[in-house]
């Protein structure tokens, strides 16, 4: 009888839609724990197709396709470990997420998630059908017997309890389970939970990597039966560790090993923004990024992150100077340059702008200057900063906070135009915490230099886009600190105009922010994707309609 039992957890970085990758890195990790003399190895949650494919699973082809690759998977499988892998599954009408156990050449065991999720950016229940509960698979002869509840299965107690009435004495749940801020803990008591209810250990698997707004943060563990944690896999980084699990007269325990540290929170966000930018590079082919560079701090932000992601020669930023630029943001932009040691150049915008004045003379004579004319700086800028990443073939970056994207203090068609935000789901005073955070430290995933990057200039000087004489953000916007704090309860709280009141906020700034959030929607949904840091980012997690006459009068 197998008294001892070698488990490969694979915490890697799948593509979607990239099967022929996917199943290398998975053969790949078959191959490590075949060296290592596992029985099993697994990978997380939908890893040959990618994760979340979303409508692309409601393609025929794309999901035949997937069944050849495991299918020529399945094949690749002899004389070492088992593997387990997750991918879409058609039964007959009926469209399955499926995770399926690989053995001998052959396909040998499916179970298809049951309980589907349905909220924030999970749309499972328009995208397939629920599965049976199904038993547990057993490792060899003797080897423990293992449930493998899908993610969201694991989250309630009935599948995990039926694997376990049915003989599991091991859970291995398979994850797709992306990044907000601290959802480690809120992983880890619901798995604690599932281990105390059914007195066996339990394998929690997760991937890595980003996917569109979504970031795949791995973090994956092992609990014994007591609940206490085994086994610990690091945050954002790949990973195939081994682990070892005795069986004694109580039945399967891990043995304890690798237990990585969690960042904190500032970290992981900031970590989190630079892998999503990362892989959004890596996996739609491009290599190298422009930005305007302002001489503030969200254009600072954004090009230390991206010179953190991609390298400091593979980041070029543009300042584009008005009457209205500030000697000291010129010199503030040279020095963010100067410390990551990216390339600056600068595009006046004063020519063109003469020029559509000059046009436009006609049509405006008479009328006072305002908005509108600060709106065509914006759009001159984003104008040629698109023009250069057409000639160039540089992926422009936006550079608008969650406080600005939600109040629509940006202008579509200008400083909105780009392919990718990584700063979309970060509020104006977490920036100013999250620069602080990175000119005081330094990790080995960071690309650029140490050292204070963003000048403290930067910080201490009060906000500004400089469109017209003497302009500060707080002529248009309530200081950021309230301003914040009314946003989180509106959008990431989704409390009443009432309830900000009761927390201190006057009533008429409340009223005006829920109005700048509700008439900017139109805008929201023509912004480039960012980085989703929360579990109430704009896009998939908040979905309000554009036109839209209802206010709260609470």
């Amino acid at each position: 009888m197998m008294d001892t039992f070698r488990l490969t957890m694979a915490q890697l970085n799948p593509t979607v839609g990239d099967f022929a990758g996917n199943c290398a890195k998975a053969l790949k990790a078959w191959e490590e724990g075949k060296a290592a003399g596992s029985d099993l190895v697994a990978l997380p949650e939908m890893f040959l197709t990618g994760y979340q494919a979303q409508d692309l699973v409601q393609k025929p082809a794309f999901v035949a396709d997937a069944l050849v690759h495991l299918q020529e998977l399945a094949k690749a499988i002899l004389n070492g470990p088992m593997l387990t892998i997750g991918a879409p599954f058609q039964n007959g009408e009926k469209l399955h997420n499926s995770y399926f156990v690989l053995k001998n050449g052959e396909i040998v065991s499916r179970m298809d998630k049951h309980f589907l999720p349905n909220f924030n950016v999970f749309d499972e229940v328009r995208l397939f059908n629920r599965g049976d509960i199904s038993g547990p698979y057993a490792v060899g002869n003797n080897g423990p017997r293992i449930g493998s509840p899908i993610c969201e299965d694991a989250w309630y107690p009935d599948v995990c309890e039926a694997m376990v009435e049915a003989g599991a004495e091991l859970l291995l749940v398979p994850n797709g389970s992306p990044y907000f801020r601290n959802k480690f803990p809120i992983r880890l008591m619901n798995m604690v939970g599932r281990v105390v209810e059914n007195d066996v250990p339990l394998v929690y698997l997760n991937m890595v990597g980003g996917q569109d707004d979504q970031i795949f943060d791995g973090g994956s563990f092992v609990l014994n039966r007591s609940g206490k944690l085994a086994v610990q896999l690091p945050v954002f980084d790949e990973a195939v560790v081994h682990v070892d699990f005795h069986r004694g007269d109580d039945g399967w325990t891990a043995k304890e090993a690798v237990r990585g540290l969690l960042p904190s929170d500032l970290e992981q966000d900031y970590r989190a923004m630079v892998e999503s930018l990362r892989d959004y590079m890596r996996k739609t082919g491009f290599q190298k990024v422009l930005l305007g560079l302002s001489g503030g701090i969200d254009s600072a932000i954004v090009a230390t992150i991206a010179a953190d992601a991609l390298g400091p020669g593979n980041v070029r930023c543009v300042m584009l100077p008005s009457e209205y630029t500030s000697q000291a943001s010129l010199d503030d932009a040279q020095s963010v340059v100067d410390e990551l040691g990216c390339r600056l150049d600068t595009v006046s915008i004063a020519g063109p702008r003469a020029a559509v004045t000059a046009a436009l003379a006609p049509l405006f004579e008479g009328l006072e200057e305002g908005l509108t004319e600060e709106n065509i700086q914006s759009r001159l800028r984003g104008l040629l900063l698109m023009a250069q990443s057409n000639k160039f073939g540089e992926m422009l970056l936006t550079t608008g906070n969650k406080s600005e994207v939600a109040v629509g203090y940006a202008t579509i068609y200008g400083d909105m135009s780009g392919g990718y935000n990584p700063i979309k789901d970060l509020y104006k005073t977490r920036v100013f915490d999250i620069c602080r955070w990175r000119n005081d430290n330094h990790r080995p995933w960071m690309l650029a230099p140490a050292g204070e990057v963003i000048p403290v200039s930067i910080i201490d000087k009060p906000p500004t886009a400089e469109l017209r004489h003497d302009q500060k953000d707080e002529d248009s916007l309530p200081p950021y600190d309230v301003l914040d704090g009314i946003l989180e309860m509106l959008v990431d709280q989704e409390k009443s105009v009432a309830e900000c009141v009761e927390a201190g906020f006057d009533r008429e700034t409340v009223r005006r922010v829920e109005h700048l959030l509700y008439s900017s929607e139109y805008k929201r949904f023509q912004s480039a994707p960012g980085t989703r840091l929360s579990d109430r980012a704009f896009w998939l997690d908040r979905r309000y309609p554009i036109v839209n006459r209802w206010c709260d009068d609470s």
